[in-house]
Parts: structure tokens; sequence; C-alpha cells
């Protein structure tokens, strides 16, 4: 069998897509320089009320960057579309495509619903009137989708911890010795140097960037509204204590933190379990809190909704706490946790400390925007109209307050996944929290740099998959805020 080539029979495409691209460069270039140099454009205004500008060197300047932009996105386009139809028969890019059919018809149909209804979609759906925020949500989706797609094996071509022989270190495109019926006949992306499938293992590596960076970024936020609301609209002792102990821990070099959470010296002893006991019941208080300031006035409605909605809380963090029976379970002691015959779940060891400790390092940081941003937002009128009203204060601060205080809070929280995939990566680099054979992109970077010199193709990969993610999370975040400003 042949090995793939890069673009296979979409070749004609190559020269195409390197002549946008300089063009897009130079463009670029001129651009700078065209913006430093020369003058802004005249703006006049015209007998209909109109503003149109004069146009010039500059705006040719602009017309020429924006042109070859499309070019270029456009030439991609045609890759993708041609290498889905065509699969191995245009190359790597085409099989690749192929693979991620499932990701492209999802984004398809997310696109165009959201486009479709985003005038009744608030924020979300104003987000679909900025560039920025439209190309960051394209980035983030994609590897959501990914990560969903890739658990469900539907885009990986081989199991990314099984070791094929022959295959250790082989150049991208590289085809299987003797495949078997029903085998992915390639290593698409390469193998690294344990004869792995390198595609497989990014995609895989997806999935554990989307459990645990949303996730534990959720988790920290609730964390930090719970405490960070009351310090802010009470002040006084109760700011100063918790403002001390946010302070306490932000002293603390974040990376020296992490690798102190997740030494194996420290996990033996059940700390993270400990700190999980803790840091999970905070989402059980701020929803009981959240509804019963809610229906306060309700009781009859409100008495069993806590109940139904408090119950399946408490059994979700017994769960969550739980491994086999025990929430602590060391050589020197163990606690019993929930029943197994109950236990939905078990959260892998290495996962949990990983998600214990960015739930840990995360939650002063937002304790200290929330207290910000609600010391500034209690002087409001709004806010002193539902103190007139006679508004307990816990229902002040849960819906009058935070809802104001979306705007900065939603910007914040996609800023702060993309730090959490960040870390996660840091983590896996250096070895730290997953297990050593995990796909993540961390532990994968980390197993491709040591022959980095010789073979790039084990550590790209997950390199751009990490950057991409970041740079969509980077552009999502400053879309919303570009949208929320508007409000």
């Amino acid at each position: 069998m042949e090995p793939l080539s890069w673009t296979g029979s979409l070749a004609f495409l190559n020269p195409i897509l390197m002549i946008a691209l300089v063009a897009l460069a130079v463009s670029v270039l001129v651009w700078i320089l065209a913006s430093i140099v020369l003058p802004e454009p005249q703006m006049t205004v015209n007998a209909d009320g109109t503003v149109s500008s004069s146009g010039g060197l500059r705006s040719l300047v602009e017309a020429a960057l924006w042109y070859s932009f499309l070019a270029s996105i456009a030439t991609v386009v045609a890759y993708l579309l041609l290498g889905v139809f065509m699969g191995t028969g245009a190359g790597i890019v085409g099989a690749v495509a192929q693979q991620f059919l499932p990701v492209w018809v999802s984004l398809i149909i997310l696109f165009a619903m959201s486009v479709a209804f985003k005038r009744r979609l608030g924020l979300y759906g104003k987000l679909f009137d900025s560039p920025i925020g439209m190309i960051g949500f394209a980035l983030v989706m994609f590897w959501v989708f990914t990560g969903i797609f890739g658990a469900l094996d539907l885009i990986v071509t081989h199991d990314p911890l099984v070791q094929l022989s022959g295959m250790k270190n082989k150049v991208p495109g590289t085809p299987l010795p003797n495949p078997e019926d029903g085998q992915f006949a390639w290593y698409l992306l390469g193998g690294d140097n344990l004869a792995r499938d390198v595609f497989s293992r990014m995609v895989k590596g997806a999935w554990i960037v989307v459990q645990i960076a949303p996730l534990a970024t959720m988790f920290a936020f609730m964390v930090g509204i719970t405490l960070g609301l009351p310090a802010g609209y009470y002040g006084g002792r109760l700011d100063t204590f918790l403002s001390f102990l946010a302070n306490l821990i932000l002293a603390f070099p974040v990376i020296l933190l992490f690798y102190l959470l997740v030494t194996p010296e420290i996990v033996a002893t059940g700390v993270p379990n400990y700190m999980a006991a803790v840091l999970f019941i905070f989402p059980i208080l701020f929803i009981a809190v959240l509804l019963n300031s809610r229906y306060y006035t309700r009781p009859n409605f409100r008495t069993p909704l806590l109940i139904g909605v408090l119950g399946i809380a408490i059994w979700l963090y017994l769960s969550l706490i739980s491994t086999g029976g025990h929430v602590i379970n060391t050589d020197a002691y163990s606690i019993w946790g929930l029943p197994t015959y109950l236990d939905l779940f078990d959260i892998p060891g290495g996962i949990l400390v990983v998600f214990v400790s960015v739930v840990f390092v995360n939650s002063p940081t937002v304790f200290r925007i929330v207290r910000g941003l609600a010391m500034d937002i209690k002087t409001r009128d709004y806010v002193a109209a539902a103190q007139t009203r006679g508004e307990g204060p816990w229902y002040i601060m849960l819906w009058e307050i935070l809802p104001n205080a979306r705007g900065p809070l939603i910007v914040d929280f996609c800023l702060r996944i993309g730090y959490t995939t960040i870390l996660l990566g840091t983590l896996g680099f250096f070895g730290l929290g997953l297990p050593p054979e995990s796909p993540d992109w961390g532990s994968t970077i980390n197993e491709g740099r040591k022959l980095l010199s010789i073979y790039l193709h084990p550590a790209l990969p997950p390199a751009l998959a990490l950057l991409s993610l970041v740079l969509g999370l980077n552009l999502l975040a400053d879309g919303l805020r570009e949208e929320s400003l508007k409000d």
C-alpha cells in the first residue's frame, strides 16, 4: 500500500494557496506600514445624511488585505470540501477532513440555527454580529465537537493507547504493514516514539480538555460567586476575613501550588479528596440560596422544589466525591461514602486531583472579581429600590447584582477556560496529575519533544490544537466583551 501525500489529487490547489498566503502576508505588512505613514481617510457627510470616506491609497490597501484573506479562506474551504468527498484520494488532508465529517455537520447545524434565531438568543445571539466572536466560537466548538465525537469513537482511526509493530516514529501518511480487515490502513499524522497513532491521540486529548477545563472553571465560579457576593455586599469583617484567605492562596506561585497539590506524596494523604468534599459543596449552597431567595414568598412551591433539586444535587455531590464506595481511601484509614450501587460514576484519581487543583487555584481570582463588581453595583439606584421594597440581602445579591455583573463574568469565564487549558497542558507536559499514558495534549507534547530535532510530527499536532483552542477562547471573549459593551 502506498503512503499518502499531504494533498494527493488536490495538488493543483497548492500553488493557489501559496499565492493567496503570500498576498495576505504582503498585504498585512503594507497595511501596518500604511497605518503608520498614511493619514486617516477624510470623512464626508452626504446630502442624505450618510457618511462616506474619500478612499485613497489606504482604502486600497485595506481592500487588498480583505480580498487576500478571503482568497486564503476560500482555498482552505476548497481543500476541506473536496477532501470530504475524495477521502484518501485527496491525501492526508482529505482523509483528515473526511474523519472530521461529524464535526463539520454539527458546526453547520449549530451556526445555521444560531444565525436564524440570533435575535431571540440574547448575548449569545449578538455574538454572531461580531466577526471576531464568530471565529472564536467556531474554533472553540470545533474542539468541543471533536472531543465529544472522539469519545464516541466516531473520529479516531486507532486506539490511542495501542502500539503497532513497525510504526514507531513513522511520518504522516505511512500505511500499516499488515492492516487487518476493517482496520484503518494509515497513520494519518504519523506514529510517536511508542508506535501509537498521533492523530487519534490528538482527538482523544480534546475530550480530556472538554471534560476538565469548562467544568473546573464553572465550579471555581460557583465558589467565587458564593463567597464574593456577600464579601462585597456586606463588607466589614466578613470581607476582611475572606479577602485575607484569597490573598493567602494567591500569594503562592500558581505552578508551585499545582506541583504541591498533584505530587504523589500529597495525593497519598487524601488531601485532594478532602478539598473535593469542601469545594464541591459550593454549587449545592449556591443552588439552595438561589432558589430559596427567588421563591421565598411562595413556601408551598419552594419547599418541594428545594427538596427535589437538593436531593438530586446531593446525590451527584456524593457520587463525585465517592470512589469505590469511599470518600477517602488511604493505606492508613478510609472514610465511607456513597454505597457502590448508588454511586453513579467514579472519577479517575488523576483527573480528580487535577480538577480539584484547578478549582482551588482559580477560585480566589474569581472571588476578587465578583467582590469588586458587588462593591460597585450595590451603590446603584435599582439596588436601593430593591432594599426599599424590603427584599432580602441574598435576593438582592443573586437577582439584582449578579445579573448586572454578567458581562464581565462571562468574558472572564471564557478567558479562564483558556488559562485552565494552558494549565492542563503544563501539568501534562511535566507529567503531573494525569496518568503517563494519557493522550492529553501536554503529555503528548512532552513525549514528542524528546525527538523534536529529528521528528516534528508527534509534538506539532497537539501543540497546534492547544494553540487554536486557547486562541478561539480569547477571540470568543473579545467578541463577547465587544457585544456586552453595547448593551
